[in-house]
């Protein structure tokens, strides 16, 4: 069985459908349906079947899912650059799934490094939509940055920064005219900030154990639509300390000590294993956790 064949039999049991394996290898759904055809005459199985509008694999297919993807790899580390690894002839883009806080803060010193040394490497970032689910093991991620969770069981992990919570709200607040205390910034209405629409966390299991409770107004998706939001009205959101003062400063927000005690945020960085030995793979790893952790020192 020739190397493409291999490649194609592992886009289809990842995707479990020809048209995203299609996509995936760069071809039309009409080829990879032929390969398919192919796939199933050679290994007597027919590794796809039909489960009302998608398609669902065997268990031949599935045994062969791990051994097929194994043997991609072992076959990529024999080509694939070692000691003599050099960046400036890297032709790659790497993918990194994290929040737009840090995306504000790292993606700026981390795009000039790169280029500088590796000027044919570009960076693609995206939301937290695939968090918790298989996105590093399938592919669909290079690198994960921030509060690490769910991660699938091989996925390998560094911690990087701790990064305390503040609270962040409009200059001229009403929470400003005296000492912040538990009870004052309890009964602030406050934004939530979360992409499955929660609404209670740490601060509120804080505030619980002094027999008080928040309200959280309103909940978005994202830190700088919270950070907004706070400018233009009297809604408190939470920030990182020190993480991005000159924006802070700019919309016209103050930060404040939040009067609880609370565990600083650990940012950590994860990735799949098939990458931990790839030089460009390390390269770009390295300059991604250097950036952050310059962004929790600053």
């Amino acid at each position: 069985m020739d190397l493409n064949l291999l490649r194609a039999l592992d886009a289809l049991l990842q995707e479990n459908s020809v048209t995203k394996a299609a996509e995936r290898l760069g071809t039309s759904p009409a080829a990879v349906s032929r390969t398919l055809a192919r796939l199933r005459r050679t290994v007597g199985d027919p590794l796809l079947v039909r489960a009302g509008q998608g398609m669902v694999p065997t268990p031949r297919a599935l045994e062969l899912r791990e051994e097929v993807g194994a043997l991609l790899r072992d076959c990529d580390n024999v080509l694939r650059p070692g000691a003599g690894f050099e960046p400036v002839h890297l032709e790659r883009t790497f993918t990194v799934q994290t929040s737009d806080v840090v995306l504000v803060r790292v993606a700026g010193s981390l795009t000039e490094r790169i280029r500088a040394e590796a000027p044919k490497v570009d960076t693609v970032f995206l939301p937290e939509a695939l968090e918790g689910g298989p996105a590093l093991r399938q592919g669909l991620v290079d690198v994960e940055v921030g509060v690490l969770g769910h991660l699938d069981p091989e996925i390998r992990s560094r911690p990087l920064v701790r990064a305390p919570l503040v609270g962040v709200a409009r200059g001229g607040h009403p929470l400003f005219d005296g000492r912040i205390t538990a009870r004052r910034f309890a009964a602030a209405d406050h934004i939530g900030v979360s992409r499955r629409g929660r609404r209670l966390g740490p601060i509120d299991a804080a505030l619980a154990e002094r027999g008080l409770r928040r309200r959280v107004a309103v909940v978005v998706p994202s830190h700088t639509s919270a950070m907004l939001l706070a400018r233009d009205s009297d809604l408190v959101a939470l920030g990182v300390a020190d993480w991005l003062p000159e924006t802070v400063e700019a919309l016209g927000l103050r930060s404040f000590p939040i009067p609880l005690e609370l565990d600083p945020l650990e940012l950590g960085m994860a990735w799949h294993p098939r990458n931990s030995a790839d030089p460009g793979h390390r390269w770009f790893r390295e300059h991604l956790a250097a950036a952050v952790r310059r962004a929790g020192q600053q």
